[in-house]
């Protein structure tokens, strides 16, 4: 099954192939595969291990190069991109959220927050990060540092970081990974809230159905390629699909 990227895709993959090394070491992790995230929409990827799914977030992210094919972000087709363009795109137009938080340790969570918009020389938008600052509870953290911080406190200073220069896609990388579950479940809320009341676009790579039951969608791959497409499922179809998958392996 194959799911063709439109034109209104915040960003898309078009046949795109990633193989690592060479000759007979070879791993072909990507074979081929299109697919485009709307925007507005809070996207999935699962599938079992190896399927390739977090080396597609990274060709969609510009954090790796694509062998062959396209990606796009809006416009633009990173796999034509320079380094230093790369380097521009992802700290401009790219929010992350990783498992490992990624916080600088010297840094408040106030200057952990605004650091991209610090970096790209962008003044920071008040109103919006206020906004983030009220939702995500930091309001009395600002000025403690990540050590002084739970997990949890950590990665919504992470999602904050992530939102605040208005990005045109978030990308979040097992976010709930490193959390319990009820710090997880309020990571995942809040990405949903953000897409219902910011508009905002997520793509989350999660081995956990319960985390793609938040999302609006989730994509499935299996060997490098698109395994299927579930519109709003629940956890258990989630998991039914993921099942279905690894017995047809």
């Amino acid at each position: 099954m194959t799911t063709h990227p439109t034109r209104t895709a915040a960003v898309a993959a078009v046949d795109v192939v990633k193989v690592y090394g060479r000759g007979d070491t070879a791993v072909r992790a990507l074979d081929g595969v299109s697919v485009g995230f709307g925007r507005g929409r809070f996207t999935a990827i699962m599938g079992p291990s190896g399927s390739g799914k977090s080396t597609l977030m990274h060709c969609l992210a510009g954090l790796d190069t694509a062998t062959s094919g396209q990606v796009l972000l809006g416009g633009t087709d990173l796999t034509r991109q320079s380094d230093k363009v790369l380097t521009r795109v992802r700290r401009e137009r790219i929010g992350f959220v990783f498992q490992s938080f990624n916080l600088l340790p010297q840094l408040t969570a106030e200057q952990n927050v605004t650091l991209p918009l610090d970096l790209a020389g962008r003044d920071v938008d008040r109103e919006l990060l206020d906004h983030l600052v009220g939702v995500l509870g930091l309001g009395d953290r600002l000025a403690h540092r990540p050590s002084e911080l739970s997990g949890g406190q950590q990665q919504r200073v992470a999602l904050a970081r992530a939102l605040v220069s208005r990005p045109e896609v978030v990308f979040a990388d097992e976010p709930t990974g490193n959390l319990d579950s009820r710090s997880g479940a309020e990571v995942l809320g809040f990405l949903s809230t953000c897409v219902r009341t910011l508009g905002q676009t997520v793509v989350m790579v999660t081995h956990d159905p319960v985390a793609a039951g938040y999302a609006d969608r989730v994509v499935l791959l299996a060997d490098g390629r698109i395994a299927g497409d579930l519109d709003r499922p629940d956890g258990a179809t989630i998991s039914a699909a993921l099942r279905d998958l690894a017995g047809a392996r």
